[in-house]
Order: structure tokens, then sequence, then C-alpha cells
């Protein structure tokens, strides 16, 4: 049975968005098996903890003697596992795992730290200056992936993990319009979020939620 391990607990802002949403949704996509098991943020930072995520973390995915820990390198076992989430046809599959690494790897970073710079440092007198330099960036991402995917319904071929990574990378923008309004992601987006698999991997993040907030 595969196991993946969430929290039972995070603040408001980030319920929906943690990362165990992206290995539920391969998961779901793929018709397989699993049961999820949550832990505290207590637990995390425990030496037991460590030895299945060094960086005290979640998600981590259990499958008989393999532990893996990052959602990215998650979800592309999983799809290695069939041809659901990467084409059966050789190049499109290696195809698509640029893509994967290119949302990971290219798209992600400016976004995260965006993401990460208004939550920890929004009161702080160089915030608007930060904002302004990070949102360069990421418009510069947007516009080369809108214009990659300009007459395209997805990244490569038929639906894949790429697609699946590359929406949950841009799901972090969701606070401002700049996929929403755009001509070709906005549209990209809808696609991937409509998906039956995204929602019960959603749906079942939040029922996970049963905990408590960690005393202080």
């Amino acid at each position: 049975m595969i196991t993946i391990y969430a929290y039972d607990w995070v603040p408001g802002f980030a319920k929906g968005m943690v990362r165990d949403y992206r290995v539920r949704w391969a998961l779901e996509e793929c018709g397989l098996a699993y049961q999820v098991k949550t832990i505290s943020h207590t637990h995390k930072l425990t030496d037991e903890w460590k030895s299945k995520q060094p960086f005290c973390q979640i998600p981590v995915y259990e499958e008989g003697d393999l532990t893996l820990f990052e959602s990215g390198a998650i979800v592309q076992h999983i799809a290695e596992k069939g041809d659901i989430l990467l084409s059966a046809d050789p190049v499109a599959r290696e195809q698509a795992k640029g893509w994967i690494f290119s949302a990971l790897n290219t798209v992600e970073p400016p976004i995260a730290q965006m993401v990460a710079t208004t939550i920890m440092y929004r009161k702080e007198d160089w915030y608007k200056g930060a904002m302004t330099a990070q949102e360069i960036m990421i418009r510069d991402r947007l516009a080369h992936l809108a214009n990659y995917l300009n007459g395209r319904e997805w990244l490569v071929g038929a639906f894949s993990a790429a697609d699946l990574l590359m929406a949950s990378v841009l799901r972090q923008l969701d606070s401002t319009d700049w996929v929403k309004s755009d001509s070709v992601l906005g549209p990209y987006q809808k696609r991937c979020l409509s998906r039956p698999a995204y929602r019960k991997a959603i749906e079942g993040q939040m029922a996970d939620f049963t905990g408590s907030a960690p005393p202080h």
C-alpha cells in the first residue's frame, strides 16, 4: 500500500496549498490506492521524521522499502509507473520530464520567493521594492510560458505530470490576476484545475486537517 504523509494542521492561508496535494492529485489521476497519515508540526522536528525527510517538511511517500521526499520527485515516480501521466511515446515522455523540471526550477522559484517575502516581510520598508523586482521576473517567466502554450492544449501532447506540476506552481499566483487575466494561461490553468482528480486531491487534503495549532 502506498502511504503519503501530510500535516494535520496548517494556518488558513496554507489550506489547499500544501504540496501533498500534488501527490494526491497524481495518485488520483492514475487510479492508485493510497492511505494518508498525518503528522503534527511538533513531530516533524523529531529524529524519526528527519530520517524520512531531512528538511522537516512534507510530503513523504512510502511504498514497500521505498521512501521518497520532494513533491516533484514523488509525482515523477508515480507518473513513471505507467502511461497516464507520462506518454508511452519515448520522445514525448522525456519532453514532459523536461517540463517537470521547468515548472519546478524555472517558473516556481521567483513565485515561491514572492510568496515567502509577502508572508514574512510585508511590513518591512524594502518590501515594495523587492516585490517590484520579483514581479518583473515572474511576468517574464509567464510571458515565455504563454508564448509556448499559445495554440497548445497541454505542454506536451496529452495532459501529463508536467501540466499537473505547472498548474500547481501557477496556483501560487491566485492572489494576483497575472494568470487568470492572461488569454493563454488563464484557460490553461482552468483546464488543469477542472480535472476531477485535482478536486478530489484538494478535498482530501482539507478533510485531513483535524489537528490543532502547535503550542508556542
